[in-house]
């Protein structure tokens, strides 16, 4: 169940989330042209215009380090369709065991075992791992 949050004061005016790359031209093809995202290049990086409205700050980094956990979550309608059509796209879906087990297609199918939502991981090209969500 999801509870309204209320904001304590007015000291913030918005919000957005960032992580970086090793490649900056790999990440606005990824990001881009395979998952479709508007993407508009700045001096500093990648900012990704995300479906609702909200925003991603993408910035090389020498030495980058993926994350070793999901740094970013899209919604989908229907998680397998999208997984179809990503891999059809060229994404590998990453595979996991217990507790999280995925199917073949890599979906862990939460909402069926009533462990959370229905979702799948994947990584781009600088190994930081993606994830679509079935709403």
């Amino acid at each position: 169940m999801t509870q309204a949050v209320t904001q304590k004061n007015a000291l913030f005016t918005g919000a957005f989330s960032s992580f970086s790359v090793n490649n900056i031209d790999e990440a606005k093809q990824f990001y881009g042209e395979t998952l479709g995202l508007g993407v508009t290049e700045t001096p500093e990086g990648l900012s990704l215009g995300i479906p609702n409205g909200d925003k991603l700050f993408l910035y090389p980094k020498e030495g980058h380090q993926p994350a070793v956990f999901t740094v970013f979550n899209l919604f989908v309608n229907d998680i397998e369709q999208a997984v179809d059509e990503l891999t059809d796209r060229g994404i590998d879906f990453l595979q996991y065991d217990e507790p999280i087990k995925t199917d073949d297609k890599g979906i862990f199918w939460g909402g069926k075992q009533g462990k959370g939502p229905n979702i799948a991981w994947f990584k781009d090209p600088a190994g930081n791992i993606l994830s679509i969500i079935e709403k």
